[in-house]
């Protein structure tokens, strides 16, 4: 990336140290000089204060850099959002597969423990759910196309977004009805083979 050098270069040209330019910036001298070495990139508002401050469009200031910046912030969304997934879906997992057998085990003290399980696998879906809505993907083929770094062009988008209510159905009714295949299957081995 180039705006490191940018920065400096426009630092230099108005005769201004690192101190001087973090104290108009309201950051500390050591934030001015990862920037300048590219150790971290400045956020948005930084980049519009730099910009006032060096007298020079955002685009001169980051010329080459806006992919390389898009990139860097869609391989962040893809790795939160396959945590977020992975997550949620392991939380679901163990809830199928224990909430029946804990149950038979310890009655309704099995509601704690999988109250405090149900909370967090909803925190994440709710996290998983907030990154979708801030990418603009909901269907499946949004979110591979979205996973691997691509957009879809204009005609399929329309017709993905057309899809998403009753992708959605679909999948609220066969996650609902997957668990409950899965709680009974359990319930029914513990109660019928190992008598609890």
């Amino acid at each position: 990336m180039e705006l490191g050098k940018r920065i400096k270069d426009y630092r230099a040209s108005l005769n201004w140290n690192q101190d001087e330019l973090a104290e108009k910036m309201f950051v500390s001298r050591q934030t001015i000089s990862n920037w300048e070495n590219e150790k971290s990139y400045p956020d948005i508002q930084s980049l519009l204060l730099l910009s006032t401050l060096f007298d020079v469009s955002i685009d001169q200031l980051v010329k080459g850099d806006v992919e390389k910046m898009q990139k860097i912030i869609n391989e962040q969304d893809v790795n939160q959002m396959k945590f977020y997934g992975k997550a949620m879906l392991l939380g679901i997992l163990i809830l199928a597969l224990t909430f029946g057998p804990l149950y038979l085990l310890v009655g309704l003290w099995s509601l704690i423990p999988m109250g405090v399980l149900i909370i967090v696998t909803f925190y994440f879906a709710m996290k998983l759910g907030k990154l979708q809505k801030e990418n603009d993907v909901s269907t499946y083929k949004e979110i591979v196309s979205f996973m691997n770094g691509k957009t879809l062009d204009e005609a399929t988008k329309q017709q993905e977004i057309g899809k998403r209510p009753y992708q959605t159905a679909v999948i609220t009714i066969a996650s609902g009805l997957i668990a409950g295949v899965v709680s009974f299957a359990v319930v029914f081995v513990c109660k019928n083979y190992f008598g609890l």
